[in-house]
């Protein structure tokens, strides 16, 4: 990736050119020391005057207030803050009239910046402070800042530093990061060079401008303007992007031209588009391109015909794409559609911000899309896909504390779809879209997480943690059986990746890494896992078996034991449990298989994986009033056993009798009142508690028996 830069010949200011600004994608406002206020249209290549401002202000810097906030025009739009020598800043209407004057520092304001919102302003003056402003002008807060090391640094929202760059030769002058928050640009004197959100340089340009005191990204994020010390505003477009997809490499090599690679059989196709290109993306087997007018669709296997359609918005800031279909981001709103062209949902949430999303604060896969809130950064909002709606009762998911990444898994069903999220501890957690009306389960499975990716073709999750590459074989695991979740990971050491790596793609059995100094670095895992995933989806359970017989590895047998447990298949959860040396399990499954009803079969599976609750449901619900009972007095619930034996007016002797016999073998005296009251004047005989559990044994039996379809079951489970 690099700049291509242009220059007029002569410069239209006669002084240095201190603030630059752009109102649309080709439209760019720039002030001067000479005084002047100049529109320059890039469609026509017009400059034309707007305003001349007083004498006695020397403008440094100008910001646009922002253009809209969920898609709704503000009041103050077509406005400016310009801050100048003299200790003050401006509010100026698009008409060049100045609405307000407020004195801000002791010497110049060198900076001044809207937020988001446009709810704040801060400004940055050579008296060494910050300060935040209402809109309105009146000051909210003051804060310090250090003085000038000629150098730029990158700091997360949490004031950690991330990156900081060699001294230059010269002061940093000016920075600006593009929309999207993927890249930024760096002035200094003669000097222009172009970042990665990490902080390593792309490119490095020495033009002719004298310092360039200010720097302005394009609302499309495909170019930029630059103020320089020379009177002249430098152009730069942002060329030779490259997007990698298995064998196929796609460059950007003019702002209307793609040039796509096949690196097997070294066949070259170029694409040619009617406007610039602003956004694109490879995946799945498909190109999705964004130009400031039309959207273009190429499958991998045909690269002469495209699928074209208009877009309302010529500024798109995100695409996205899932096995069937992709999302578009742009400024008016999130937009999915299929690979035919196809509007399929435009979903829509409170407060919704579209212009700050980015790949790491939005996810989709085929069934599912997830936002994080820019409001709230504990919640995120979660669609189904082909409907738009909220998932479930509509309420979004919260976490107890700020989420900085979130990742959908792509394969498997809809109601399994999981979705892990790194939070601002850097913890790694997991956890169900879809709740079924109950709370659901938020479960940490990693600490120190960096970056995170999940595969392409199977739900395996790997990520970098603290000094760790780690892959999650089968994350559903602690789902299942959480104690085997260490015994299903894979570790490798990651000192080899620096600092703040990022990975790139999780593709097959590829991982790409982006270390911070800009290289790649290419990673293969065992291809044995992902086959286990698509024995397991397609119910192949010996096939399964027979591979991880031919492997030989402690961890694929982990993982099919998990996968079993999950799928009910108690067979092969008992043979991969006898492998890994899981002895007490297996006689657990064995006890299990032995029940007489399926509802107690399904209740004990989901005790197996630590779900008492859901357990204790489903056998109250099928009248198997006893074995819930019997379920709480083997975990020792005195309380909850009593409660119910005592609402069903049945076995309130067996909990007594239980709890006797647990009291007296731990030398122990009852002192719970309310077991104290029932058992007042109540004789504990076995032989009739046996006797009882014996009948509701038979009777369950019967029931089973009297079901054609529970007797089918038991069949297929002997």
């Amino acid at each position: 990736m690099r700049l291509k830069i242009s220059l007029l010949k002569e410069p239209k200011h006669k002084e240095l050119v201190s603030c630059v600004g752009w109102t649309t994608a080709d439209e760019l406002y720039s002030c001067s020391d000479d005084h002047q206020i100049m529109k320059w249209n890039l469609l026509t290549s017009e400059t034309t005057r707007l305003v001349k401002l007083p004498d006695d202000i020397y403008p440094i810097d100008l910001h646009w207030f922002p253009r809209s906030i969920g898609g709704k025009k503000q009041s103050h739009a077509e406005s400016f803050v310009l801050t100048s020598s003299d200790g003050k800043f401006h509010l100026i209407s698009k008409l060049g009239r100045i609405e307000k004057t407020i004195e801000a520092h002791c010497g110049a304001v060198l900076a001044g910046r809207w937020n988001y919102e446009g709810t704040a302003l801060v400004t940055v003056g050579e008296d060494g402070q910050v300060k935040i402003w209402s809109k309105s002008g009146m000051l909210r807060s003051t804060l310090a800042q250090q003085g000038e090391d000629c150098k730029y640094k990158v700091w997360d929202s949490y004031g950690r530093l991330l990156y900081s760059s060699q001294p230059h030769e010269y002061p940093i002058t000016s920075v600006a990061w593009a929309v999207d928050g993927e890249l930024f640009a760096v002035g200094s004197f003669h000097t222009l060079r172009l970042c990665d959100k990490t902080g390593w340089s792309y490119t490095l340009e020495k033009p002719n401008t004298g310092s360039i005191y200010n720097i302005a990204w394009s609302i499309d994020g495909t170019q930029l303007a630059g103020a320089c010390g020379n009177g002249h505003v430098i152009f730069a477009h942002v060329v030779e992007q490259r997007w990698e997809w298995k064998n196929f490499e796609i460059a950007l090599i003019k702002r209307r031209t793609m040039e796509v690679h096949n690196v097997i059989n070294d066949a070259v196709d170029l694409l040619e588009f009617r406007d610039r290109v602003i956004k694109a993306s490879l995946n799945y087997g498909h190109l999705v391109v964004s130009t400031s007018l039309q959207c273009y669709v190429f499958s991998v296997k045909n690269w002469n015909t495209p699928l074209i359609f208009d877009l309302k918005e010529g500024t798109v800031s995100l695409i996205l794409q899932a096995e069937r279909h992709f999302l578009l981001v742009d400024g008016g709103g999130l937009y999915l559609y299929s690979y035919e062209g196809r509007l399929i949902s435009s979903p829509k949430y409170p407060g919704m911000r579209t212009d700050i999303l980015n790949a790491q604060t939005v996810s989709l896969s085929n069934d599912t899309l997830a936002v994080k809130d820019k409001a709230d950064e504990k919640v995120i909002y979660i669609f189904e896909a082909l409907s738009g709606k909220p998932l479930g009762d509509g309420k979004p998911l919260t976490h107890k504390t700020e989420i900085v990444e979130i990742a959908l898994d792509q394969k498997g069903l809809t109601s399994e779809r999981k979705i892990a999220f790194i939070d601002k501890n850097r913890d790694l957690y997991i956890t169900s879209v879809k709740r079924f009306g109950k709370e659901q389960k938020i479960v940490k499975i990693g600490t120190m997480v960096q970056t995170l990716a999940w595969n392409d073709t199977s739900n395996i999750l790997c990520g970098i943690q603290d000094t760790r590459f780690t892959v999650w074989y089968y994350p559903n695991t602690v789902y299942v059986d959480k104690d085997l979740l260490p015994k299903t990971l894979y570790e490798n050491e990651a000192s080899e990746f620096s600092k703040n790596p990022q990975i790139v793609h999780f593709i097959g059995n590829l991982i790409t890494i982006r270390r911070a100094d800009g290289s790649l670095i290419h990673l293969n895992i065992s291809p044995y896992p992902a086959i286990l995933h698509e024995y397991v989806s397609s119910s192949k359970w010996e096939d399964a078996v027979r591979l991880c017989r031919f492997a030989k590895d402690q961890t694929m047998w982990t993982c099919l034991a998990a996968m079993a447990v999950a799928n009910k298949e108690m067979a092969t959860a008992e043979i991969a449990y006898a492998s890994i040396g899981k002895i007490d399990k297996v006689q657990y499954i064995n006890s299990i298989k032995d029940l007489p009803s399926k509802e107690s079969r399904m209740a004990h599976m989901l005790l197996f994986s630590g779900n008492t609750q859901e357990a204790e449901t489903l056998l109250l619900q099928t009248g198997l009033i006893y074995q819930a009972i019997q379920v709480n007095i083997n975990l020792y619930n005195w309380d909850r056993a009593l409660e119910l034996a005592v609402k069903h007016k049945t076995h309130v002797d067996t909990v007594l009798a239980y709890r006797q016999k647990f009291l007296e073998d731990f030398g122990r005296k009852e002192t719970n009142k309310r077991f104290l009251q029932y058992a007042e004047g109540l004789e504990v005989d076995w032989n009739k508690i046996k006797a009882k559990i014996e009948m509701e044994i038979a009777k369950e039996r019967e029931r089973a028996a009297a079901s054609p379809a529970v007797r089918a079951s038991v069949t297929v489970q002997q």
